[in-house]
């Protein structure tokens, strides 16, 4: 590039006035790319220069290399405007469908060139390994170098079937995969401990479960009014919701876009709920 300089501003001294350089760094790193090419590329004096024939044919790949270096600084800088590309978001099954991956058609949908990969899963998924640029994660997290912020908090609700009877403190407890095997909840004061019977890989495994009368689970007060034949028996908990990702001080304009709309979507169904 500054040989480029030089033919293009006429001469050495012209070039180190454009590029703020010293005229002697200049003809240095002239001179050993001459050097290392074993040619002469420029025949100058303390006058004048001219092109050499190796300069010339030199001077044309640096046009292309230069027209190379602009696009892809010119598609880098529209990326942090405009969402582009592979863009990776992971979600808990209870979440994904009912809130998530709303949120995102609503913030993506006018995007043509942006691409969603959409990771349904119960599991906590590494970010790195897989890929992800954001996250979503339900319960208090540990210390992570990932960037994390809160998105809101629901409740979870104890449930039963519809016409289960009213001595739910007996019944066997469904309970899902990230509950110890042993569970107390507090119901309208009183504290019942639970003894595990059943335990699910997904919430919609609990659901099913609950309506066939196998006993009482936790259901996110988000999928209750979805569904039917299931009551809820009382609110247990409220569960923090929040979303991760592993980029530093400048986040892409992808990840902000998908934080707020889920954010909102959030309140959007609580408001509703």
């Amino acid at each position: 590039m500054l040989f480029m300089a030089v033919v293009d501003a006429g001469s050495i001294t012209r070039a180190a006035e454009k590029l703020n350089l010293s005229k002697s760094a200049i003809s240095q790193s002239l001179s050993k790319l001459e050097a290392e090419l074993a040619t002469t590329l420029i025949k100058r004096t303390t006058r004048k220069q001219s092109v050499t024939s190796s300069g010339q044919q030199l001077y044309g790949h640096c046009l292309r290399l230069k027209a190379i270096l602009d696009q892809a600084w010119d598609e880098i800088l529209t990326q942090q405007h405009l969402p582009k590309g592979k863009f990776t978001v992971t979600a808990p099954t209870a979440l994904m469908d009912i809130w998530v991956l709303p949120a995102l058609t609503k913030a993506f949908s006018k995007y043509e060139d942006l691409s969603l990969e959409i990771m349904c899963s119960d599991r906590r998924l590494d970010l790195m390994d897989h890929g992800i640029d954001l996250a979503i994660r339900v319960g208090e997290l540990p210390d992570s170098n990932y960037r994390q912020m809160r998105l809101g908090s629901f409740n979870d609700l104890l449930c039963q079937a519809v016409d289960a009877g009213k001595h739910y403190e007996y019944a066997p407890y469904i309970a899902n995969h990230w509950e110890s095997e042993s569970v107390t909840h507090e119901i309208g004061g009183q504290k019942i401990k639970f003894s595990v019977k059943h335990k699910t890989d997904s919430i919609f495994q609990t659901i099913a479960l609950i309506k066939a009368k196998m006993g009482v689970g936790l259901v996110p007060e988000l999928l209750l009014k979805k569904q039917e034949g299931i009551a809820p028996i009382g609110v247990t908990q409220k569960v923090n919701v929040y979303c991760l990702h592993p980029y530093g001080e400048i986040v892409p304009i992808s990840v902000r876009i998908a934080q707020a709309a889920i954010k909102n979507e959030l309140q959007e169904l609580l408001s509703h709920s």
